[in-house]
């Protein structure tokens, strides 16, 4: 059954029945549903439908001469093999000369692997061609460095052919929960923060009639389940030196951020651990960090933004005997459960944040920017954090302030109380002046208390529950 990615469907339908040559350019994380996506969108449509495989040229070209001949004669049982990918492409123009045709080509970073001429040939014949004849060219990829640099960087033969271009990107937290609709949003909000939002590794979680418990112990805690290998198996299929960069990610995971500390570990220098951390935030597993009102002073770090690799380095690595011996449901209760809120903390904050950008136009002033903040209090003499900081548009009048929406994220089970709000006007006082205005946010799993809504009654703050961020799903 395929979910969510409506608006991604809607402008591959839109531009299917214009007439013009089109060239669409899907990209993004491998798991995240780009072949699917493209499976929905052509399932009822004429397409040569092309994967290209982590081969040889010669292998490639057979693989494209069977997909050719699959449209042109369904059900046969040998296919002739074109003698060059000129003569392949050639018959491609005459198929689509006659009739408006989806031609795919999945994961074309193979392919060009295979044949580093590729890209001009494929700019040559939209330039000519297929130019006029109402071409439907789809090029998908999973490395992202690779088609933002080869496929849309100005440099690439391709640069400027493209008619649009899709990054897809992991599900948000509201999409997520429509894999379980029957779910109560505290368990939606789990699986999100396991699976990051990546459709393949909900349905292989495979949360169905057990608990979410279960769900682990069978298809991650299990050294035999498909998720247990998941992280192993992407760093091979995407890096040179996967054994480095999984050192990095477990010294990141064990609560080290900081560049000089991870290179000190890892005993590499600071320029060459920069190049393995840029790849991994390329890859979408780590981001950098920084204070999203900067003075310059502040320093930055690295931490894991994949959450899936961020749950699997937290409470795998460290329970790999009992895993290995088939003893995790003995102990996970102590392992894992226990430490699950804790674990959220960092989840629950991008989902309270990506629920004000989603509400954008329900917030009482445009804001420009999101993340958090952190800095010293010079009176309390200590470091201080805000999950939310969102800035307002500079003010137009030299004596007005500026304005901040400024917020707290509490995963916890026990209600919030005032002094919550007291904490956040104070810190945010910080980087703020007499003249600027804040308006104060508090997200909650647990609730709050009374005189917290009394706040809200006096309009001093605006609350919400998990079930407000999951209300209308």
């Amino acid at each position: 059954m395929f979910l969510c990615r409506e608006a991604e469907l809607a402008q591959l339908n839109n531009r299917i029945h214009r007439a013009e040559t089109e060239c669409i350019v899907i990209y993004g994380r491998r798991r995240v549903g780009k072949t699917a996506l493209i499976n929905e969108f052509t399932k009822d449509k004429k397409r040569i439908y092309f994967p290209a495989l982590k081969a040889n040229q010669l292998d490639n070209l057979a693989a494209l001469s069977k997909s050719i001949q699959q449209f042109l004669s369904p059900g046969a049982v040998s296919y002739p093999l074109y003698s060059s990918f000129d003569d392949a492409f050639a018959a491609i123009t005459d198929i689509v000369r006659k009739d408006r045709v989806i031609f795919v080509i999945d994961e074309l970073p193979y392919l060009c692997e295979a044949d580093s001429s590729i890209p001009s040939r494929l700019q040559h014949l939209l330039d000519h061609d297929w130019a006029n004849t109402g071409m439907f060219l789809i090029l998908c990829g999973s490395s992202m460095s690779f088609m933002e640099k080869e496929v849309l960087g100005e440099k690439s033969p391709l640069f400027g052919r493209r008619t649009a271009q899709l990054k897809i990107e992991p599900l948000h937290f509201w999409e997520a929960a429509k894999f379980h609709p029957e779910l109560n949003p505290e368990d939606n909000s789990l699986i999100y923060g396991i699976t990051g939002g990546v459709p393949h590794y909900i349905n292989k979680l495979n949360v169905r009639n057990c608990s979410i418990k279960d769900a682990l112990l069978d298809n991650l805690f299990d050294t035999s389940s498909y998720l247990f290998e998941e992280p192993g198996n992407l760093l091979r299929q995407e890096l040179r030196e996967p054994a480095m960069y999984n050192s990095a990610i477990t010294v990141i995971a064990d609560g080290t951020t900081k560049p000089s500390e991870i290179s000190s570990k890892l005993h590499i220098e600071t320029g060459q651990l920069n190049r393995y951390l840029k790849v991994l935030i390329e890859l979408g597993i780590l981001e950098r960090v920084q204070p999203v009102i900067d003075n310059g002073r502040s320093k930055v770090f690295y931490r894991i933004r994949d959450s899936f690799f961020r749950f699997w380095y937290r409470f795998v690595p460290g329970n790999m005997m009992a895993i290995s011996s088939g003893n995790m449901d003995k102990i996970y209760d102590q392992a894992v459960g226990r430490y699950l809120h804790d674990y959220m903390g960092q989840t629950f904050e991008y989902m309270c944040r990506d629920y004000l950008v989603q509400n954008f136009d329900k917030l009482p002033f445009p804001i420009t920017d999101i993340g958090e903040w952190w800095g010293t209090d010079p009176r309390l003499r200590k470091e201080i954090q805000l999950d939310i900081v969102a800035p307002g548009m500079k003010a137009q009048a030299q004596r007005a302030g500026n304005r901040y929406l400024i917020g707290s994220c509490k995963y916890r089970n026990e209600a919030i109380g005032i002094e919550e709000l007291k904490l956040i006007e104070q810190y945010s006082s910080v980087f703020t002046t007499a003249s600027d205005n804040c308006d104060f946010y508090i997200f909650s799993k647990g609730g709050f208390k009374d005189s917290l809504k009394d706040a809200e009654q006096n309009h001093e703050v605006k609350l919400y529950t998990l079930d407000d961020l999951y209300a209308g799903i």
